[in-house]
């Protein structure tokens, strides 16, 4: 099983990177992460989908602790949203304790279903957004 998952991991995060990434980060619509890269201190910028709660956002990540951008979290968390064509800035928690399949019911539907259909080791984020 855990063969399938690295394989599926695999052709997903090559896809998103190749393909769906470049493409999403255009579309002014698009909400953005970044998140300042824990090797090369440069900012890194991914398309993610989720919901602000007064001053929360919250996504999940269909990979966890494999994301790229959650290492990068984990590593500095300082990061900044882009909702509704403004960047935000906040400070991003790793929820592991909450339940992301329940979060995903509670988030926009089409990118929720493409994490669950895609994920295999999801992690709720909560970033609580500066005043």
């Amino acid at each position: 099983m855990a063969d399938l998952r690295g394989i599926k991991h695999r052709i997903v995060t090559t896809i998103q990177r190749r393909v769906a990434n470049p493409l999403n980060r255009r579309l002014p619509f698009q909400q953005l992460l970044e998140t300042t890269g824990r090797v090369s201190g440069e900012p890194r910028v991914v398309p993610i989908g989720g919901r602000r709660t007064g001053n929360e956002f919250w996504f999940v990540s269909e990979f966890g602790d494999r994301s790229n951008y959650v290492r990068n979290i984990r590593a500095s968390n300082r990061v900044r949203v882009r909702l509704h064509g403004e960047w935000l800035s906040g400070t991003a928690h790793p929820m592991p304790e909450d339940d992301p399949v329940r979060r995903l019911a509670s988030l926009p539907r089409g990118n929720s279903a493409a994490v669950r259909a895609m994920g295999t080791d999801l992690l709720t984020i909560r970033i609580d957004l500066d005043a």
